[in-house]
């Protein structure tokens, strides 16, 4: 079609373009309101599709939490202490240098065995103590 016959050219300076009375297809009732107007009703397909998580918040959480992603049993201590150095009858084993956070209680220690780790529960610490060990905790290793 050639462009001066298109609708366009052929309703420039009709001041509505086809559009009726004066006031039809202008500013924002046209469009279904301004800005977020409509999310919940007639634009929900387009908060679905486009901005999902536009109505969720976030859950609170605790200031300062400690999130704990590797852990070490104490049933575990015997196998870990094979290839370590001792230092005078004691072994060493720095659980922190490997990588864990906290010594847990599960299982028994046999060996006596001298731990430094970030933090233990009390079960672990009893255990190894029982056991003629040491558990020495260090602050910052997280």
């Amino acid at each position: 079609m050639a462009t001066r016959n298109r609708k366009v050219r052929r309703l420039r300076g009709s001041r509505t373009m086809g559009w009726g009375q004066i006031g039809q297809h202008r500013k924002s009732g046209g469009k279904g309101g301004v800005g977020k107007a409509g999310l919940l009703k007639h634009k929900w397909t387009w908060t679905v599709v486009y901005d999902p998580n536009h109505f969720t918040r976030e859950k609170p959480k605790p200031p300062q939490r400690t999130i704990v992603t590797k852990w070490v049993n104490v049933g575990q201590l015997d196998s870990i202490a094979h290839s370590l150095q001792s230092d005078g009858g004691k072994k060493v084993i720095n659980l922190s240098g490997m990588g864990y956070q906290k010594l847990l209680g599960q299982g028994s220690v046999s060996g006596q065995y001298k731990i430094s780790i970030g933090s233990a529960s009390a079960s672990a610490k009893e255990k190894v103590e029982k056991a003629g060990g040491e558990l020495v905790l260090t602050a910052g290793s997280e």
